[in-house]
């Protein structure tokens, strides 16, 4: 079942009450849990570290602590949830990142396909086990943006595919701190 979505500065409200809550034992906590809040209000603190979640790569981008450049990192491999976890602690704690945005891969028409499901649970995931807060990012034709970046900027072939997935995650961060789509939200549950 989807999640709820809120908008605008009741998200922020309802964001810092559902974090603040003692949920033990309550019904109403399965249900808070279930809603996503959709925001251009929401203050991001900065650092704010990207993630292009790819199959076998994850894209990897952050930007300074007042969200002027944004700076391409190596990509991660992906193996299991553990590492992966391990990895972005890793990279938050070395960055100070205070915010997360994670890459949903929208069908062009906006609908939801297994890759974006796939991404959307991995960042419910990661909401629930960072302490700061994750968001969604609209990446539809990132990929494709970040190949023809690339290509002009010179990069061949062999670089293109090692460089690829953190150029997108670069794309996506520049798409979330403009802030001119929705941003998602995850509750930490």
């Amino acid at each position: 079942m989807g999640a709820t979505k809120l908008s605008g500065a009741f998200a922020q409200y309802f964001y810092t009450l559902t974090r603040s809550i003692d949920c033990a034992g309550s019904g109403i906590c399965a249900k808070l849990r279930n809603v996503e809040t959709t925001s251009t209000e929401y203050v991001i603190a900065a650092p704010v570290l990207a993630l292009d979640l790819g199959q076998k790569r994850v894209g990897v981008a952050v930007t300074d602590s007042l969200s002027i450049s944004i700076t391409r990192l190596a990509a991660l491999q992906r193996t299991n949830w553990k590492q992966l976890l391990t990895d972005v602690v890793h990279l938050i704690q070395r960055f100070d990142a205070k915010t997360v945005v994670i890459g949903l891969p929208l069908r062009l028409d906006g609908s939801y396909g297994d890759a974006a499901e796939a991404a959307r649970l991995a960042a419910a995931k990661f909401a629930r086990s960072l302490d700061i807060p994750v968001f969604l990012q609209d990446e539809r034709l990132t990929s494709a943006e970040a190949q023809e970046n690339l290509r002009s900027r010179g990069v061949r072939r062999p670089e293109l595919s090692e460089m690829v997935d953190s150029e997108s995650a670069a794309i996506i961060l520049s798409d979330f701190l403009q802030g001119g789509q929705n941003r998602i939200l995850l509750p930490r549950s």
